[in-house]
């Protein structure tokens, strides 16, 4: 993997060297991205790549992962920010909601997110190439098939919003790791005013509010 990403240089997910990708035209150029909401399917991660700075708010890509490539992109996600970091100093981190803040089901969060029908099977990917700017990251979801390796879906995130990409990623893999019996449950909270399925949240003040009208 290469350990000195930058814009032109992207670090693949997995494989030692880089990946040479066809980029299709209707993907070259990319969506941007707000936060992500990723949800944990049998064989699965469903990462739906969001944009919720102005209504309606609506999922701009929906990108799917096996579970093995997941821990991969953390990986390589966390190596990028480190290399951000040293570089370009930590980026800003959004303020973030007051944690006695109710925070909205998984289903009232899709009810108020519009999704095209033609983002409902979402973009396969088992590599990913990670390259950043001064401000932004740019994610190139990789079908690495014969005989020809494709990008599948182009993200451009605010470098702010990826601490908070790698927490959400992170949490669905202890969460996973739970289920499999890998990890101990976690010792249990007194109770609090937080919904159930609160995993599938992204940790974003962004996110949206249900209560919100439209």
């Amino acid at each position: 993997m290469n350990d000195n990403p930058s814009e032109d240089q992207p670090a693949p997910v997995e494989g030692g060297q880089n990946l040479r990708a066809r980029i299709p035209d209707h993907v070259g150029e990319g969506v941007f991205s707000t936060g992500a909401i990723v949800v944990t399917g049998p064989t699965e991660f469903v990462l739906d790549f969001v944009q919720n700075i102005s209504r309606p708010h609506r999922v701009a890509t929906r990108v799917v992962l096996p579970h093995p490539v997941l821990p991969q992109f953390l990986d390589a996600l966390r190596k990028n920010l480190e290399i951000y970091t040293n570089r370009f100093g930590a980026p800003a981190d959004p303020p973030k909601p007051p944690a006695d803040a109710r925070r909205p089901t998984p289903q009232e969060i899709y009810d108020d997110l519009k999704m095209n029908d033609a983002l409902l099977s979402g973009a396969y990917a088992n590599g990913v190439m990670i390259g950043h700017g001064a401000a932004e990251f740019s994610l190139d979801f990789i079908t690495s098939f014969f005989p020809q390796s494709a990008v599948s879906a182009r993200v451009y995130m605010a470098a702010g919003q990826i601490p908070r990409l790698i927490e959400s990623l992170d949490n669905a893999m202890k969460q996973l790791k739970m289920r499999t019996g890998q990890l101990p449950p976690p010792k249990q909270n007194p109770p609090s005013t937080q919904s159930p399925g609160d995993d599938l949240l992204p940790p974003n003040e962004n996110r949206p509010d249900p209560d919100e009208p439209s």
